[in-house]
């Protein structure tokens, strides 16, 4: 055990905050939902640091807010997210309750409320590991009550958080510069495949016209691990195929054998529940071992004396291919889906071998480029990580910001918390609760009225920090 700072304190977060659990109204019952009390679950937040979303939010009627035993909790509180996924951190900016996802700690003056969200923000990985459940991971409230927490004097939490956030802004300002040059690369990609495909735009002819072989769809096969190999969907990454990405099949390997892959093959997906997803195609550039392709997938065999499968590669996820193969894609049940009849009338520029080995050449080398710099980007993004959790562990160590003698000891501090919780008159549940002092919910509509709008990131000290409004 590490020793505190002067001043400091080691105590429990369920020692010092009110922990509130969450409750699902009946779904089933339409007077309960469209009313004005702001209902938050999980998929309201995006990622860490969690970003509010308009997916899977809801406003509760008075009556729906009695149905259940969710509790109003006042802006300041603390949202952690407490089952799949664990860790989603975010600062409640006006009143609102929760599903059973969260465990929302409510922190009473003399804890800081943004110093609280970045503890919890460093105590993720630990909290995470004490998660338990077979259909799902959780984090009881009790589990979750017992994260230890480290408090100093009010004042320095308040140093810790403007100097963390000040730090961390920094960190965010140099991955967002990484993120604008991979972007630039990219676009410098797509420019120069598309002034290439401008250039030859009155020498389009349909894919059927150039295809060696027919279109071939795979072979959908139960899953077998000693069975004959199968790739996955998921084999199909960033233009090329991953043999990597397999499963074993309930067939035998004569059975397999019209659906064996071979070097210079183009495979698409046939279907995606994103449409700029679907139709996206990988070559396989290298010989592969005897290894079968899915029913997920349709396979493209070029007759290479007319196209080169390296330039249908580089031309296939241009506008001209896309807007074809989105424009005519079908949606059956949320999922988008494409055919061979589709793919053989895209119509695709075919000019001479030696323009198409230009154009392969010229995409190369910038692909080359995006390449080496995704390796820094991902070596840069993955050192601010560390630095991340290291000024984190600084900032919770009392090593980032200053000692002051003058201010108030954080034993005090909680002694005083200690006092106005016991002196508190526990708060009974009862049916047909009001939101306090008015008939519906009004004074909560008057709190929650921007809650429809997209919560807001609270830039300056707080550069990183999400809030959900």
């Amino acid at each position: 055990m590490t020793e505190l700072p002067p001043n400091w304190v080691r105590t429990k977060v369920g020692d010092v905050c009110r922990i509130v659990s969450g409750a699902t109204p009946s779904t089933k019952e339409p007077r309960y939902w469209g009313g004005n009390i702001p209902w938050i679950t999980p998929d309201d937040l995006s990622r860490n640091p969690a970003k509010f979303t308009s997916r899977g939010r809801r406003l509760l009627t008075q009556e729906g807010y009695d149905s259940c035993s969710t509790q109003l909790v006042p802006p300041g509180s603390v949202l952690f997210s407490s089952r799949a996924p664990i860790g989603y951190v975010t600062i409640a900016s006006v009143p609102l309750c929760t599903n059973q996802g969260f465990k929302t700690c409510v922190p009473p003056s003399g804890i800081d409320s943004s110093y609280l969200y970045w503890y919890l923000r460093f105590k993720v990985p630990e909290i995470r590991s004490r998660a338990s459940g077979t259909t799902f991971k959780e984090i009881s409230a009790k589990r979750f009550a017992e994260t230890e927490l480290l408090v100093p004097p009010l004042p320095e939490q308040r140093r810790i958080v403007t100097t963390l956030e000040y730090h961390l802004s920094r960190l965010d300002a140099g991955n967002r510069f990484l993120g604008s040059a991979e972007a630039r690369l990219r676009t410098l990609v797509d420019r120069t495949r598309d002034e290439f495909i401008d250039r030859y735009g009155s020498e389009l002819r349909p894919l059927a016209d150039v295809l060696r072989e027919p279109l071939a769809n795979g072979r959908s096969v139960p899953t077998d691990p000693n069975g004959f190999p199968v790739l996955r969907l998921t084999a199909l990454r960033k233009g090329r195929l991953d043999l990597g990405e397999r499963k074993g099949g309930r067939w035998s390997a004569e059975e397999a054998k019209p659906f064996l892959v071979r070097q210079g093959d183009f495979y698409i997906s046939r279907g995606n529940g994103s449409l700029s997803l679907v139709g996206r195609g990988a070559l396989l550039s290298e010989e592969p071992d005897p290894i079968a392709f899915p029913d997920t997938m349709i396979r493209i065999r070029v007759d290479d004396k007319t196209v080169l499968p390296q330039y249908l590669q580089m031309i296939w996820d241009s506008r001209l291919v896309r807007e074809q193969i989105e424009g005519a894609a079908r949606t059956t049940a949320g999922i988008y889906k494409i055919n061979q009849k589709i793919i053989e009338d895209l119509r695709i520029p075919v000019p001479s071998i030696a323009d198409q080995q230009e154009l392969i050449d010229r995409i190369g080398r910038l692909s080359d480029a995006v390449t080496r710099n995704e390796s820094l980007v991902t070596r840069a993004r993955a050192q601010a990580d560390r630095l991340r959790q290291a000024l984190m562990a600084e900032a919770f160590s009392g090593r980032l910001a200053p000692q002051l003698p003058c201010d108030e000891p954080a034993s005090v501090l909680l002694e005083r918390i200690k006092t106005e919780r016991s002196a508190a008159t526990p708060r009974r549940r009862r049916s047909g609760r009001r939101i306090q002092g008015t008939t519906g919910g009004s004074e909560i509509a008057g709190k929650a009225g921007n809650f429809n709008s997209e919560a807001h990131l609270q830039f300056g000290s707080s550069q990183e920090r999400e809030t959900v409004a």
